[in-house]
């Protein structure tokens, strides 16, 4: 009668293999050193790339909620959150408007407050 014929699915297992492979990758990498504030202290002798900036500057989020919000845990929460979806667009209008190389504390300085107005809303009155 007739034969049905199943195919092999080249493009599926070629996707999964790569996504293992990627997988791999990453957990067999170096990971960067952690950033403390200290690093931002001497910037005209020892600059800094923006994304190390941008970087540490995001990471600081949580505490710049806190600072923002009334205090309660859920006002917190929602302010982390959404600063967590905005975090794409605010980091290319940062890599868009400033240096590649963070030489000075006033462009630090101005990172740092453009993207914390950018990431942490004021809560609304």
């Amino acid at each position: 009668m007739f034969k049905t014929r199943i195919k092999f699915p080249v493009v599926t297992v070629t996707l999964v293999l790569a996504a293992l492979l990627y997988v791999i990758w990453d957990q067999t990498r170096e990971r960067p050193e952690p950033v403390d504030a200290g690093r931002f202290t001497d910037l005209q002798n020892n600059p800094v790339k923006l994304s190390t900036t941008v970087d540490w500057v995001i990471t600081q989020v949580p505490s710049f909620c806190e600072q923002a919000s009334d205090q309660s845990e859920k006002a917190q929460v929602s302010c982390v959150e959404s600063a967590q979806t905005r975090t794409s667009t605010c980091r290319r209008g940062v890599y868009d408007r400033f240096p590649s190389v963070v030489a000075s504390e006033a462009v630090f300085r101005d990172i740092s407050i453009t993207l914390i107005n950018c990431l942490v809303q004021a809560p609304s009155s």
